[in-house]
């Protein structure tokens, strides 16, 4: 598996690659509200970015601009008690971590970080900068985190946005290369978040 990718990407990787002959990319034009990850949150887009038919998880879908390696957007919408946040390929080794309905607002980037950790098997992981934000009209927090996989030489950073709605999570994530491409693409991944509509 590509140890350049974010955990998003990872898990769908994982998960599609018995059904191949599925995967594919949709282009998603800038301006047009579209519905994202199988549920009521709507997004409009200011460029056009390139949605992959493969999910994570049901309640999930993975954007990007110019490829998963170089900026990948990851929505999650409606995530219920017992789920999580990626494809929990190895539970029985090592389970992800399952979102509880009753979570404060403050552990969803404590939840996040635990499910990368597990899911890429990586210590390094770092969360940073976080604060009250809104969502889609609701409260919600707003992190930023980076990371690298054990033997990559590759730094990852990343921002994300989350709000718990009568007990369901809703959460936008960001993440690209520290060098040149986060800081290129995160106006733009920004505006995709302040879009979100219910």
């Amino acid at each position: 598996m590509n140890k350049f990718i974010g955990a998003s990407a990872a898990a769908a990787l994982f998960f599609s690659a018995a059904t191949p002959a599925l995967a594919g990319w949709k282009l998603i034009d800038n301006g047009e509200p579209v519905k994202v990850a199988k549920s009521a949150m709507v997004v409009t887009p200011g460029e056009d970015w390139n949605r992959w038919s493969v999910r994570p998880v049901k309640k999930s879908e993975i954007w990007t601009l110019d490829g998963i390696n170089l900026n990948e957007m990851y929505f999650v919408s409606g995530l219920k008690k017992g789920e999580t946040l990626y494809k929990d390929a190895n539970k029985k080794a090592q389970p992800l971590p399952k979102f509880d309905g009753s979570m404060d607002l403050t552990e969803v980037p404590e939840f996040m970080e635990s499910s990368i950790r597990l899911a890429l098997n990586t210590s390094a992981f770092t969360t940073t900068n976080v604060a009250p934000t809104t969502l889609g009209g609701h409260q919600a927090v707003r992190f930023e985190y980076e990371y690298s996989i054990d033997g990559s030489p590759l730094l990852r950073k990343g921002m994300a946005v989350g709000s718990i709605v009568n007990g369901e999570l809703h959460m936008i994530s960001y993440t690209a290369p520290a060098t040149y491409f986060y800081d290129r693409d995160l106006a733009k991944a920004e505006r995709i978040m302040a879009s979100v509509r219910f």
